[in-house]
């Protein structure tokens, strides 16, 4: 009780990161503030499920995210030991700061997961309130814990007892649009102990489908006193400033956008123009990018986890659909770097 009102009483009176205006320096190169870590510009990467391991969660760093979160874990698999659910904890210097975000429905469990966490070296835990997969809901996980408040901030206030790192939550607006009062539930969760809040403004049923209200964004980031990120339908420098200009929240976070362009977190985080990238830039930095999976997941595993990577750099850049085709059925690792490497030299002979 005495960790959780110390995280409560340091959300509360920590000094905010003001916002600059538009005619000042760029806003989301600001750094803010989530408990005792420092995040150094206000764009952040998306916790993508299936995706987000250690080289891509590294590659997002290298290229301008001030934080970078993991791909969804199991707490229930961290609690069981399971070799491939454990692997996912796996943090390396180059992606701090950080986050690890898990899911699950038991206080718990939750706490046990968030302590191997804060062991793995994340700073901070991050709490899947949104998944809509209904796999994961019907275990009580993901965004079926907005339907019952209570227990989410059972869960909230389990790992603030339990770990010194923040403990924040990744929401969406409810199951259905209009079943729930997000900016309630939002307060609810800080009440708990939450450090910092992502809103996703469209509901699980909605999925990705339609526009996100960011109109919730804003009253989400006007009801708690702890840092608010929004997400969703942001994919560009304009998009981001104006939802932070929009809504008042501390920063953005980019999923899809970022996939097969990892410049884009340097482009919001900068407010920069887009880099002039030929084909055989984009080839490489797909190149070095199998390298590093490979290093992660192993040359088998990475040859399937790729494909979706091929299709996301290289559709729209000139690259002939049959060899693209060819590219994305290559059934080795090998042999798909050997493509590649073809192909960017052939790309840099003819300018």
């Amino acid at each position: 009780m005495k960790k959780r009102m110390r995280a409560l009483v340091a959300a509360r009176t920590r000094e905010p990161v003001p916002l600059p205006s538009g005619d000042g320096p760029w806003p989301l190169a600001q750094p803010f503030r989530v408990g005792d870590v420092v995040i150094p510009n206000r764009v952040v990467q998306a916790p993508l499920a299936g995706i987000g391991n250690r080289a891509f969660r590294s590659q997002s760093r290298r290229h301008g995210a001030g934080l970078v979160v993991s791909e969804m874990v199991a707490a229930h698999g961290i609690r069981h030991g399971n070799l491939r659910t454990t692997s996912m904890l796996d943090v390396v210097p180059g992606e701090h700061p950080m986050g690890i975000q898990i899911f699950g429905g038991e206080p718990d469990v939750m706490a046990e997961a968030a302590l191997a966490v804060q062991a793995a070296g994340a700073d901070m835990v991050d709490i899947n309130m949104g998944c809509p997969v209904p796999k994961i809901m019907k275990t009580g996980a993901g965004a079926a814990l907005l339907a019952d408040p209570v227990r989410a901030a059972a869960v909230v206030r389990a790992m603030v007892d339990a770990v010194d790192i923040p403990v924040t939550v990744k929401m969406r607006r409810g199951l259905t649009p209009g079943d729930a009062d997000p900016a309630e539930v939002a307060k609810r969760l800080v009440d708990a102990g939450a450090a910092m809040i992502t809103i996703h403004p469209r509901a699980a049923a909605e999925e990705y489908a339609g526009t996100a209200d960011h109109r919730i964004s804003a009253q989400v980031v006007a009801a708690v006193s702890v840092p608010v990120v929004v997400s969703g339908d942001i994919a560009d420098a304009a998009g981001a400033r104006r939802a932070l200009e929009d809504t008042g929240a501390a920063a953005v976070m980019i999923g899809r956008a970022a996939l097969g362009n990892p410049w884009v977190f340097g482009v919001i985080a900068s407010g920069g123009a887009e880099p002039r990238l030929s084909t055989a830039d984009v080839i490489d930095e797909l190149i070095g990018f199998s390298h590093d999976i490979s290093g992660v997941l192993g040359p088998d595993r990475s040859c399937h986890y790729l494909r979706k990577f091929h299709a996301w750099y290289l559709t729209g850049r000139g690259v002939p659909d049959d060899e693209l085709g060819a590219l994305m059925e290559e059934p080795t690792l090998e042999g798909a770097l050997a493509r590649l490497q073809s192909l960017s030299e052939r790309c840099r002979a003819t300018g």
